[in-house]
């Protein structure tokens, strides 16, 4: 039987710029592909072109790519399977494969596909209305939007749960709005995209 293909558009270290793991060095790891067509994304995820982009034949062969570009020899390696969507791609092999390896496996998900098994942090950033998922590790809502109303997940059960200004032409009204929902309501806490500020991918 033949394994599946991974379809990678991008890997690279960076520093995480967004929720609970700001600043902490990852290998960013971008899967091609969404089933969502957001107005606002502002990801390229389309292709296998980007920095050390590709098809991948087995879980084995992207996890020891991943570890190619783990930067340092300190700390516990962590990779972020973000995307486009990854549950699209990620699957348990992969995992495995990960944790063979000695990495942590960060998840972010627009959350209408199942979590598999072994992922060590869950964050749930919904899109619609089309989000199966009410638990995780953080949510993480880019607001404002049409489609998300920060009250009707206030309940939910995450461990942590954050406002992201959109980034588009009103992001400083976008960016008051936040804090003020912050300030009202401080379960909600303010995650800004760092990495914008200080010139990371």
């Amino acid at each position: 039987m033949c394994e599946k293909n991974y379809r990678i558009k991008e890997m690279y270290p960076t520093l995480q710029g967004e929720g609970y793991y700001t600043g902490r060095t990852v290998v960013l790891l971008r899967f091609q592909e969404c089933n969502l067509s957001c107005s606002f994304c502002d990801t390229d995820f389309a292709g296998t072109d980007g920095p050390g982009g590709g098809v991948f034949s087995s879980p084995v062969e992207l996890a020891e790519a991943v570890a190619e570009k783990w930067p340092g020899k300190t700390g516990i390696p962590a990779v972020l399977c973000t995307g486009g969507e990854p549950l699209l791609q990620l699957d348990e092999p992969l995992v495995e494969a990960f944790h063979s390896l000695g990495f942590q496996v960060l998840l972010e998900t627009n959350g209408t596909f199942p979590v598999p098994g072994g992922v060590d942090w869950v964050c749930v950033s919904p899109k619609s209305d089309r989000c199966l998922l009410r638990e995780g590790d953080e949510l993480k809502i880019v607001w404002p939007s049409e489609a998300v109303d920060p009250d009707t997940w206030a309940e939910t059960l995450f461990g942590h749960f954050w406002l992201q200004p959109k980034y588009d032409e009103s992001y400083e009204y976008n960016l008051r709005l936040c804090i003020d929902r912050c300030l009202e309501d401080p379960r909600w806490r303010l995650s800004l995209q760092t990495h914008r500020y200080i010139g990371m991918p």
